[in-house]
């Protein structure tokens, strides 16, 4: 299994990524995985979902290419991309708070993902960044739209565009990292959230459904629909297929 699910005394739901050997690579197993822990999170007892990856090297270094370098055609590539978007779009719009625990290096598809989160809580030392535009490819699982949502314009455009990994202290700055801790990952999240888990649950949901409803009214998901067809026709260009095939190239050589 390529994930783990713990419910934790202090009231919340942790998702690990448990591909420490692939950096944490998204597969289908931790597509699955995610479905699970959403579900799970409905639980009444749960007021929070946290995210993280295991081991100390990565959060998530986005989809595992040496399992999608398989997707060819935009008609592929269209399936796999709408089912990651369809999982980020109900973890943005869960009623609970959402926690990205950053233990790690995030690239790609792993920022998206951290980008769907209520709130980022890096390491520090940790590095980050939206490297699609370097694999000729656009995000495609709806973390472009969510972040232009949540960070003012120039920020997630300068991110998106120069396609480059930033420090956590620059992330921080413009918007994207909430918290940078230096301590244990789980102690610091469970410090950051104490205040937040102590209040009433429906208090919690009132609030998170105040963004909820802004996001429908701003049409998100049709937003992201348009993301993910963009992406997918990007993915069968020859500059991105060149991009994959030198990149598992260079994974079989090491």
């Amino acid at each position: 299994m390529s994930y783990f699910i713990e419910k934790r005394d202090s009231g919340y739901l942790l998702f690990t990524i448990t591909r420490s050997d692939k950096r944490n690579a998204i597969n289908y197993d931790v597509m699955h995985g995610l479905t699970e822990a959403i579900s799970l999170a409905e639980d009444p007892s749960i007021k929070a979902l946290v995210i993280t990856g295991e081991g100390d090297r990565a959060f998530c270094s986005g989809g595992d290419l040496s399992v999608f370098h398989q997707l060819k055609t935009k008609e592929e590539a269209y399936v796999m991309l709408s089912k990651m978007s369809n999982i980020l779009i109900s973890i943005l719009t869960m009623t609970k708070p959402t926690i990205a625990l950053i233990n790690g290096t995030a690239i790609g598809g792993g920022c998206e993902l951290a980008a769907a989160c209520d709130f980022r809580l890096a390491r520090k030392g940790v590095k980050a960044g939206f490297v699609q535009g370097k694999q000729a490819i656009t995000t495609g699982w709806g973390g472009g739209t969510i972040l232009a949502e949540k960070l003012p314009a120039s920020g997630s455009m300068k991110l998106l565009m120069e396609a480059d990994i930033q420090t956590a202290e620059y992330l921080k700055e413009v918007g994207f990292i909430d918290l940078i801790y230096s301590s244990d990952p789980i102690s610091s999240c469970e410090a950051y959230l104490e205040k937040l888990l102590a209040v009433e649950l429906s208090v919690l949901e009132s609030y998170k459904m105040m963004w909820i409803r802004k996001w429908k009214e701003s049409k998100l998901r049709e937003r992201i629909e348009e993301e993910v067809s963009n992406c997918s026709v990007l993915w069968e260009s020859e500059n991105h297929h060149r991009y994959v095939q030198n990149f598992i190239s260079k994974k079989t050589q090491k």
